[in-house]
């Protein structure tokens, strides 16, 4: 059979498939007068049990321009609610002065979800950890006597209640509650206090008690919960936050629902980090096993990260955050972890009155099986999960005198309790892998031009003190750095008396890194690690007979987000010697030391049109130190999202055009030798056509000239598919009002479809193999069962369409079944580009 004769009807089937999983489902809005409530089994709206598919997407970590399209894109994954934080640090920066413009402005947000006809779910926290900085409390929080933070501490209840009461009453003025006809159905207080429950023991629950009737007594009509809990006082409702709350966590208020906060589609990282994963099966897994035992809400966390701009990101956490979400930091759908979900969501509304109204029953089918089922007899209606909890372990089960095949770590939904309809295991969307381009536009006039900063000494800094001082006190948050000087005057008998012998310094911090310099000489970098509460910054240094001068630039890569005592911790210089003089060790700890914080560069704004003309630039020079550049460069063609590659750098900032891009780090390398992010988002909102101003602070030693502004796809698209994926696979519709599934059509063949994005045609097949091939989207690697007529028969199937749909079928690629290592398996890359015009 050749390919020709056998995608055709394929194609014909798949139809049916997408017209199902890519359908838009109608979701209850909310209307003036919308009652929200719960039982034991679900969120009601309106006294109607619902299922409530949620992705978290946090307003502050894009600009307001991307926002409607986020939700939007949510949307078509399936999700009919998003989910929030409150940034209290963000909101209000200082005392009784708040800000709700720009990437802050919560009710902008709030009311483009409305307008999606979606659902919301705010957690105001007021803590709300989230690799935020601080733990989203604003600074001055700690300048308040005798204050404990998430204690029951009168001082901090003060705070904390005044600044919920002010959020809540702001919601309510804006009519945001769903009893209002707003989007609001669920509302936070607290966040994870299990966490450092075990450093306020019993004052812990009293503070828990305070919080949730201060919650309740603000009266928005809607369900109060809190995070990471297994109890919550009154009628606050605890949620689960983990990987595998299906499996992991105990409801102990029975008469409340099961609702599920955070799914973690992958992990935050921080500098230094190693790529962090999480497969579409695993995170659907994990759903279909929550539903299972009666879940009825899950929140994806994240679905969409975003981006860490300026200095928002907790201490070490990366700029781009949760990359490895359904949606990555720039907006794209990942694939298949955003269509396979998308699919999940469908399949499980389509049946959705069996399992919230269905009774339940659960049956051991065998050593890690089981089937979890939902009836409602009088209406012949059933579902069944069937679950296989081992790993590496596929087997097949008798379920009601039928055979199933359940993968291992797998669940499929059964209709009627007799059909498959999804397998976690099984993922039929297509994957997709990002490529950047260099824009054209943006490299003519590479021309850079610097400023360096002046390096302070001892005797000019206005605060002078004994011993170093504690560096969160000076900066308070409005800076990352903190310059520490001494100085000493050493004479002749005090250097070394050999040559090949160098005076050392060491100096023990609490800061994240550490930049030296002797004599205005560069020393060297010192830094730490998130496991690490302490660093020690060793490096030779020439001194000289006369005084010496000491300059280190200290810097922290954001403030600590949780823990009980996050009131309480320091940065800094805390220990500081010379080493390898003749006269012995040079304490300089209690010395006299010189401080300034900030850098002079931030004080006058360089990083915008009118600070930089305060400043004498030059041409730039690489490899130097504590240095701002600057250049003008053009927008990209087109909207795909732009980033900077800043591979060539080593530490510090990055500004558009006066906004603060985040932080980069590319010297802070993995094991791997990789840095952990080299490429840093622009959004295009932040840009004009032509002369962006660009600027970049490095700390460290960078090439300024090898900084690349690109642009970035997912062009790349594959199928990885063995054709030994058991159980046929058939297609249904929903009958609409009665909530049941009919059988359209039945498709016994394994395929896969690759399409691209739009106005975009396959014009390369980048990798073709049938076999044993290995690897992933963008790294396949041929097998030793591989056959050479995969990849022209792929290219004659695919070259010059949007998309096409291919069989995953030995016969059609001639490939030798009987080979010992073959596991059956089609894997395809093909790759994408903008249709030629005629």
């Amino acid at each position: 059979m050749t390919a020709a004769g056998v995608v055709p009807a394929v194609a014909a089937a798949l139809l049916l498939v997408l017209q199902l999983h890519g359908a838009t489902a109608e979701w209850s809005l909310t209307k003036k007068g919308t009652v929200v409530s719960y039982d034991e089994r679900s969120l009601m709206i309106d006294g109607k049990r619902d299922l409530f598919f949620s992705g978290a997407i946090h307003y502050p970590r894009s600009p307001p321009e991307m926002w409607d399209r986020l939700i939007k894109q949510a949307k078509l994954g399936g999700l009919n609610t998003i989910e929030t934080y409150v940034f209290w640090n963000g909101h209000e920066p200082e005392p009784g002065k708040y800000n709700f413009g720009g990437r802050f402005n919560l009710i902008k947000f709030l009311k483009l979800i409305k307008d999606n006809d979606m659902y919301a779910i705010i957690r105001i926290g007021p803590f709300i950890q989230a690799e935020w900085n601080h733990g989203g409390l604003p600074y001055w929080l700690r300048e308040i006597g005798h204050i404990i933070f998430r204690a029951n501490n009168e001082p901090f209840k003060r705070e904390m209640e005044k600044f919920v009461r002010f959020i809540v009453q702001k919601l309510k003025d804006e009519e945001m509650f769903a009893p209002q006809g707003g989007p609001i159905i669920l509302s936070q207080i607290e966040n994870e206090y299990g966490n450092i429950k075990k450093d306020r023991i019993i004052e812990g629950d009293k503070y828990l008690e305070w919080a949730a009737e201060m919650a309740v007594s603000t009266g928005i009509g809607i369900p109060w919960i809190m995070c990471k809990q297994s109890t919550a006082p009154g009628e606050v409702i605890p949620t689960c936050n983990g990987r595998h709350c299906g499996d992991t966590w105990t409801l102990r208020d029975t008469n409340k629902p099961r609702l599920w906060t955070e799914n973690w589609t992958a992990q935050f990282r921080t500098f230094g980090d190693q790529l962090a994963q999480r497969s579409a099966e695993d995170i659907a897994y994990a759903v279909l096993r929550f539903f299972a035992k009666g879940g009825t809400l899950v929140n994806y966390y994240m679905y969409h990260g975003g981006t860490n701009f300026g200095r928002t990101g907790a201490s070490y956490v990366l700029t781009g955050y949760y990359d490895e979400a359904p949606m990555d930091e720039y907006g794209m759908c990942k694939e298949p972890k955003f269509g396979h979900l998308r699919d999940l969501h469908s399949v499980i509304r389509s049946y959705q009155k069996a399992f919230l109204w269905g009774k339940q029953s659960f049956e051991i089918l065998g050593h890690g099986y089981e089937a979890h089922n939902f009836e409602l007899p009088e209406e012949k209606l059933c579902l069944a999960f069937l679950s296989n909890n081992n790993t590496g372990e596929d087997g097949t089960v008798v379920f009601r005198g039928e055979k199933f095949y359940v993968p291992s770590r797998s669940v499929s939904i059964l209709a009627d309790c007799k059909t498959v309809v999804y397998n976690t295991k099984r993922v039929f969307v297509q994957h997709s892998e990002r490529s950047f381009h260099t824009s054209d536009e943006s490299t003519k006039n590479n021309v850079w031009e610097m400023y360096s900063e002046a390096i302070p000494k001892y005797h000019k800094t206005k605060l002078r003190t004994k011993e170093p001082m504690e560096q969160y006190n000076q900066t308070k948050d409005t800076s990352d750095y903190l310059w520490y000087t001494t100085s000493f005057r050493l004479e002749s008998d005090d250097l070394p008396f050999r040559r090949d012998i160098r005076p050392v310094i060491q100096v023990k911090s609490t800061a994240h890194a550490m930049i030296g310099f002797a004599n205005d000489a560069f020393v060297g970098t010192g830094r730490g690690s998130k496991r690490d509460k302490s660093f020690v910054f060793e490096k030779p240094m020439d001194l000289r007979i006369g005084v010496n001068h000491i300059a280190m630039l200290s810097s922290s890569m954001g403030m600590k987000d949780s823990g009980g005592e996050l009131v309480e911790v320091k940065g800094g210089i805390q220990d500081c010697v010379v080493q390898g003089l003749n006269t012995g060790t040079l304490d300089l700890q209690g010395n006299g030391w010189g401080h300034k914080a900030r850098l002079e560069g931030e004080d006058k704004e360089i990083y915008t049109e009118k600070g930089m003309a305060k400043f004498q630039w030059k041409p730039a020079d690489n490899d130097l130190p504590i240095t701002w550049y600057k250049r003008y460069f053009d927008e990209p063609d087109g909207d795909d999202p732009v980033v900077l590659d800043m591979s060539s750098m080593s530490k510090g900032m990055m500004f558009v055009n006066g906004e603060g891009l985040g932080r980069y780090w590319t010297s802070f390398r993995t094991l791997a030798g990789q840095p952990s992010q080299s490429v840093y988002h622009i959004p295009r909102a932040y840009l004009k056509p032509k002369g962006n101003l660009l600027v970049i602070f490095e700390e460290e030693l960078g090439k300024p000239g090898g900084i690349l502004v690109q642009t970035v796809r997912r062009d790349d698209i594959c199928v990885f598919i063995s054709e030994h994926n058991p159980a046929q696979i058939k297609t249904w519709e929903s009958d609409g009002a009665g909530g049941q599934i009919k059988l359209i059509a039945e498709d016994h063949s394994t395929r896969g479809t690759l399409a691209c994005p739009p106005d975009r045609t396959i014009q390369e097949v980048v990798f073709a193999s049938f076999g044993n091939p290995e690897g992933a989207c963008g790294n396949f690697t041929a097998g030793t069962c591989h056959t050479p007529d995969a990849k022209a028969i792929v290219e004659k199937e695919c070259l010059g369409k949007d998309s096409c749909v291919l069989p995953v079928v030995h016969t059609v690629y001639g490939a030798d079944i009987n080979c010992p290592a073959t596991t059956a398996t089609l894997a395809v890359q093909a790759r994408c580009k903008v249709k030629k015009k005629a």
